[in-house]
């Protein structure tokens, strides 16, 4: 059983991945415990005097939340009636990165699905400002989905590696589930940027995929960015895998290189790893 959690906001790119998540995990026998959290301070003292006679505190502020949450799990259960599935709604009084934490270590949470705004600019616009928290934080990997992403059936898988760091095996073993479960096909892009510190390359990707396969490609002294862009205009792909250590490489993938000053804003899923 895997167990999925899916943090919401119930806005429109919240339950857009939600969808996909349903749909991602098809024939599958899967626990989506879906997470709404709240902070004390986006409150003021109306929300709590105007709660239900006799409600604590708590209940007051968060009633509307509950509602919200109950009409989630009736969304899901009705559009997933041919499913294994189980929702389990969850409402936490904290900030979203503890709320989240709390989550993994509660109910040891296998993969975190969340939308994103899908535009571009300032990276809190790409990602939405809490998945951009929430990958920088969370050591669990994170698919986050475009607000207007349709699910497509994966036929292929893009994993772009940066050699500023070495990447640990078992970061990978959640793609090799990915490619196997679809029957996919798996593009691994190697990008060394111009004037970036690399370590020395530990090269075991033959060795962890080689039950699978893949193709390799290799891109030099162009900004992450504009070679992650490139290839995926040449290269349908359905999902994009990418690890991510350092804050600095984030930013570049997302923006570009100081000379390039290109921006990356996403079209499809993308699958963070840590």
């Amino acid at each position: 059983m895997k167990n999925i959690l899916l943090p919401t906001d119930f806005s429109k790119s919240s339950k857009n991945a939600i969808r996909y998540a349903m749909r991602f995990f098809e024939g599958e026998t899967c626990t989506f415990h879906i997470l709404n959290s709240q902070k004390p301070s986006g409150y003021i003292t109306a929300d709590v005097l105007y709660g239900a006679p006799g409600s604590t505190i708590y209940d007051g502020i968060l009633n509307d939340n509950k509602k919200e949450l109950e009409k989630m799990v009736l969304f899901c259960e009705s559009n997933s009636t041919k499913e294994n599935f189980t929702f389990v709604p969850k409402i936490d009084f904290d900030n979203i990165v503890d709320a989240v934490n709390q989550a993994i270590t509660k109910n040891n949470i296998e993969l975190i699905i969340m939308g994103t705004n899908g535009a571009t600019g300032a990276a809190e616009t790409i990602f939405g400002s809490n998945t951009l928290k929430i990958i920088r934080n969370v050591d669990c990997p994170v698919v986050a989905v475009p607000q207007n992403y349709i699910f497509e059936k994966v036929k292929s898988v893009l994993l772009s590696l940066n050699y500023q760091y070495d990447v640990p095996k078992r970061s990978l073993d959640i793609v090799v589930e990915i490619v196997k479960k679809y029957g996919a096909s798996l593009k691994i892009l190697e990008i060394e940027e111009e004037n970036i510190e690399l370590v020395s390359k530990t090269n075991y990707t033959e060795e962890v995929f080689k039950e699978i396969g893949c193709e390799h490609f290799s891109i030099k002294n162009i900004p992450t960015s504009m070679a992650i862009n490139a290839f995926e205009q040449l290269i349908p792909v359905q999902l994009h895998a990418m690890v991510v250590e350092h804050k600095t490489f984030l930013d570049r993938f997302i923006f570009g290189s100081e000379t390039s000053k290109i921006s990356y804003g996403s079209k499809i899923p993308i699958l963070v790893l840590h």
